[in-house]
């Protein structure tokens, strides 16, 4: 009799598990994950970082893009940017702006078979752990040249008292009401219809200046809207021109938090506020020139990180990485976090490898140079973080990956929490080891009742050495090999960051 039960239960072994170690549960206090936002921008603008031509099917366009996720989650990144509005078009299903030609050469026209890009993005993202933040253009308009050819809905065509032929683009502008009202529109339409986790501006408000046949610099032409405001009013045309940016990025602002106060709201200026601020820095002056006034955001508490596009070395004096970082970080009242963009296109890889869609001139650097700046980065007061300039620069080359890879970005890390959007963090989950083997052991869990988890912490010690995991908000269970842990630890992460209570179990002895 029991030689035909142990027959039976060798031929369903495979469901059976070999209750050789038992756990129960205890107080167990794991090493706290290492937490440092890592980010890099996915540029759609003239097929900058995706897709990598226009031509390409919908099957070609997800292959792309599921290589560079997959690259960014085997990097031990935590977010992505994705441009989803380069120029008053849509890389997402919309009914306020056309199709981007950047998907398939022709404004207005969608994806064959159809997909929806932003949406696959997200899904994708999500799946491994990733952040996704949508990033929108708020005024540039288009892209002049002769592939840019507007569909009958785009805004030039629909809307044309909104916009502005200035040099090589259209622009809308910003000194129109209906100007932030349509924008402002796009921006809630996608937070509203889509997971998505940040919403992002970069460093284009009023643009950057062009030159006429003459040579002389052209002013933007916005005659109209300032005649509006009315000449004789309080504010100089310049202050004006201000005001009209610092109202937008406020309502944007107050306008996330009230339709999904989880959501992230970032802006990446150009990293130079103002010439001689701090004395020793000289170079382009955003607040003068752009109308972007991004030292007021910051203070006020407009946004929830800033960016600013650090793209200058360590050692260069007029524009300094780490002089610039600190004047930053002591423009800071509110507690933001501040996450420098970092060129990262500069890097030299093997081979003498270049990249087209740098941003800045000069000599190429060596990777040491995004290490060291990473690792000044991980000393702000607020918290550490970055964002790669651009996510073609950590796929194009072995030298830098490989270094990230096996240093500075070793260990996975946790976004840094917004605790001022919510302080809350989420409950215990329920936690159990579901089987054991000679060779492994699988744990699974429940989400705790309240609000969904982003992310699971997954933690193991094993002869006093923890060993931390990162893993997606949807799964339930993993499977562990080699030697049973001593003691396993899980804790839940929330949409902005919070880290809950450990539900720990210990080894029976």
């Amino acid at each position: 009799m029991r030689k035909r039960i142990l027959v039976a239960m060798l031929a369903v072994g495979a469901s059976l598990p070999l209750c050789a170690v038992t756990y129960q549960p205890a107080t167990i206090h794991p090493p706290k994950p290492s937490r440092e936002f890592r980010g890099a921008w996915v540029a759609t603008v003239n097929n900058t970082d995706w897709p990598s031509k226009r031509s390409l099917s919908t099957s070609e366009q997800k292959a792309e893009l599921l290589a560079m996720l997959d690259r960014a989650a085997r990097l031990k990144l935590n977010a992505v940017i994705f441009q989803v509005r380069p120029a008053c078009d849509a890389l997402y299903a919309s009914q306020l702006e056309p199709w981007s030609e950047y998907l398939t050469g022709t404004m207005g026209k969608p994806p064959e078979p159809f997909y929806d890009p932003l949406a696959f993005a997200v899904e994708e993202a999500h799946r491994r752990g990733l952040e996704l933040h949508a990033w929108f253009n708020p005024y540039r308009a288009l892209v002049k040249s002769p592939q840019s050819k507007p569909s009958a809905d785009h805004v030039s065509r629909a809307h044309p008292a909104l916009v502005r032929d200035y040099g090589k683009y259209l622009w809308l502008d910003p000194g129109e009401k209906e100007t932030q009202d349509h924008s402002l529109r796009v921006v809630l339409d996608v937070l509203r219809r889509y997971d998505v986790d940040g919403i992002h501006f970069d460093d284009y408000f009023y643009p950057y200046a062009e030159a006429g046949a003459d040579g002389r610099e052209l002013d933007f032409p916005d005659v109209a809207s300032w005649k509006k405001y009315g000449a004789g009013g309080k504010l100089s045309r310049n202050d004006w021109r201000r005001e009209n940016v610092n109202a937008f990025v406020e309502h944007v602002y107050k306008a996330i938090k009230a339709a999904k106060p989880w959501v992230k709201f970032g802006v990446s200026p150009f990293g130079i506020w103002r010439p001689e601020h701090p004395p020793q820095i000289k170079g382009f002056d955003a607040y003068a020139k752009l109308y972007a006034d991004s030292r007021k955001w910051l203070t006020k508490g407009w946004l929830d990180y800033l960016a600013p596009q650090l793209y200058w070395s360590i050692e260069g004096r007029e524009q300094s990485f780490p002089v610039l970082l600190d004047w930053w970080n002591d423009q800071n009242p509110k507690g933001r976090h501040i996450w420098p963009g970092m060129n990262t296109t500069k890097v030299r890889e093997p081979a003498g490898t270049t990249d087209p869609s740098r941003k800045a001139r000069g000599p190429p650097w060596k990777p040491e140079e995004i290490l060291s700046q990473i690792r000044l980065a991980r000393g702000q007061p607020v918290s550490a973080g970055h964002i790669h300039w651009n996510m073609k620069s950590l796929s194009r080359g072995a030298g830098l990956g490989a270094a990230l890879e096996s240093g500075l970005y070793a260990e996975p890390a946790l976004v840094p929490a917004c605790h001022w959007l919510d302080a809350t963090p989420p409950r215990k989950p329920g936690f159990r080891v579901a089987a054991t083997g000679d060779a492994s052991v699988k744990v699974s869990w429940d989400e705790p009742a309240g609000e969904k988890v982003s992310v699971w912490v997954l933690q193991w010690g094993r002869g006093g050495k923890w060993t931390t995991k990162i893993l997606p908000g949807d799964r339930q269970s993993m499977i562990l090999d080699g030697e049973a842990p001593d003691a396993l630890a899980l804790s839940a992460v929330d949409r902005v960051g919070n880290l809950g209570v450990a539900a720990a179990l210990a080894r029976r002895k």
